[in-house]
């Protein structure tokens, strides 16, 4: 994989390869892809999140809880915080698509360039195709992309330690454990710990792409 000179400037405020499009792999639920957040996704992304305000809950931080407003007001402001970090190069958001339908977000954060160029990655998908190996393919597509036309170097990880669904996902693209933040991050209440995991552009030199295709866990369309 190659991507930009080390240490180049960005173009105007925007990172290289966003807004971008990524995929499709196609896994054992079906076809998935990356592409930016649109308004219109708006009772889409609503409807999953009412649908699994208990489930998410139970990972995310409790400051990022969108569910206690109202459902539209809640994605207009997010997905217009979105795009605004993104034209500012300070991250890259996308929606996960399966078979064209929108089934959860990831997002790289805190992007830093310089000699660090590391971001972190964080990502969701909805209760009723997880464990189909969506969250897994659409993890793989985003890391090929930071480690490419993006020209990031590091990215990191964290999760709860009961999140063994997660940890898996994280395992399954190369994510190594590096250790645990205690009493990290606000979530359902309480302070909780978070195990951090991280991968660089040295330990998957061929793509986490295409290492999901040769062991027949994706494949492409």
């Amino acid at each position: 994989m190659t991507g930009p000179v080390p240490g180049a400037e960005l173009a105007e405020g925007r990172h290289p390869g966003w807004p971008a499009r990524l995929g499709p792999l196609v896994v054992e639920r079906g076809e998935v892809a990356l592409r930016p957040p649109r308004l219109r996704d708006a009772s889409a992304w609503s409807e999953i999140r009412r649908r699994d305000r208990e489930y998410l809950r139970r990972w995310e931080p409790s400051v990022s809880n969108w569910d206690q407003r109202n459902a539209s007001t809640a994605w207009f402001a997010q997905w217009s915080s979105l795009r605004r970090l993104g034209r500012r190069g300070q991250l890259l958001p996308f929606v996960i698509t399966l078979d064209g339908e929108l089934a959860g977000q990831l997002t790289v954060g805190n992007i830093i360039r310089g000699a660090l160029r590391s971001g972190w990655v964080g990502y969701w998908v909805s209760s009723s195709v997880a464990g189909g190996g969506v969250a897994t393919a659409a993890l793989a597509l985003a890391v090929d992309h930071c480690f490419g036309p993006v020209g990031l170097h590091r990215l990191e990880a964290t999760v709860r330690p009961e999140n063994t669904a997660s940890v898996r996902v994280l395992e399954k693209t190369g994510f190594r454990h590096e250790g645990r933040f205690e009493r990290y991050l606000d979530v359902a209440g309480a302070w909780r710990d978070h195990l951090v995991y991280a991968l660089t552009c040295e330990e998957v030199v061929e793509g986490v792409t295409g290492a999901l295709l040769r062991s027949g866990r994706a494949r492409r369309r």
